[in-house]
Formats: structure tokens, sequence, C-alpha cells
């Protein structure tokens, strides 16, 4: 590490990786909000109700995600560790796979591609788990510290 916190080995230094997590939180996010506003204003009576309903669900699961990354993000900043990482990397992924194919999928794509919505859920689920074993570990760990 440099004096000015800057990572010198091969992995970036915690407070990058958390700063990454919470600006991708923050811009997934932010993208929800106008995913569901154009939704609600501007697809309604263009898109049909189920492609609606996706969107909304898309966008309801960015939102929701979008603070799990930012939290996984600041558990990085106040205790780094990979479990808190890969809870973000799994969060994002998770966005990516699960929500885009539902907004793709609401805007015509092949059904066929409906088939990564279910991998995209798994990665969610491995965010939540990733960031509980995170906190439940905390730093100092040790099999001997459970109580």
């Amino acid at each position: 590490m440099t004096a000015t916190g800057h990572a010198t080995g091969a992995h970036p230094a915690p407070q990058a990786a958390a700063r990454l997590s919470i600006v991708t939180g923050a811009l997934l996010g932010a993208l929800g909000v106008v995913a569901g506003a154009f939704a609600a204003h501007a697809l309604r009576g263009r898109l049909p109700p189920e492609a609606l309903e996706l969107v909304d669900t898309a966008s309801r699961y960015q939102l929701i995600h979008a603070l799990a990354l930012i939290a996984a993000g600041v558990l990085h900043l106040i205790r780094p560790s990979l479990a808190a990482r890969l809870s973000a990397a799994c969060f994002a992924a998770g966005v990516l796979f699960f929500c885009g194919s539902l907004y793709l999928l609401a805007f015509g794509a092949p059904r066929a591609l409906g088939m990564i919505a279910p991998i995209g859920g798994v990665l969610l689920i491995a965010g939540w788990l990733a960031l509980a074993i995170s906190v439940w570990r905390g730093p100092g760990y040790a099999p001997d510290d459970a109580h």
C-alpha cells in the first residue's frame, strides 16, 4: 500500500473495491428508478400488461439489490473481507443476469433468454449468503470464538 492508499500488489485496495461496489450500487439504484418510472408512465399502454409486469419486477429487484450492493461495499470499507467482496460481485452479476433478462424479455427478446433469470436469482441468493457470512465471521474470526 502506498502512502496515498493505492494498492501496490495484484489485489486492489479494499477501499477501491468498496468504492466500486458503492458506486455501482448507486448507479444501479438510479437506473432502477428510471426503469420503474419509464414503465409506469411512458410504456403504459404501449406494452402488454405481462411485459409491464416484467419491467416492474426487474426494477424492484434491481432497486433492492442496488441497496444490498451498497451495504456490501460499506461493510467491505469497514471490515474488508473476501466474503464482502464476493457478496458485492454476486449482487452485481445477479442484477445483470436476473434483471437484465427480464428487461430484455419485456422488450421482445426470445423466450429462451428467460433461462438466464434463474442463474441471476442464484447469484442474488449467493450474494445474501456471502453478506451474512461476512458479518457473522467479522474481523478476527476463529472457529473457537463462536459463542
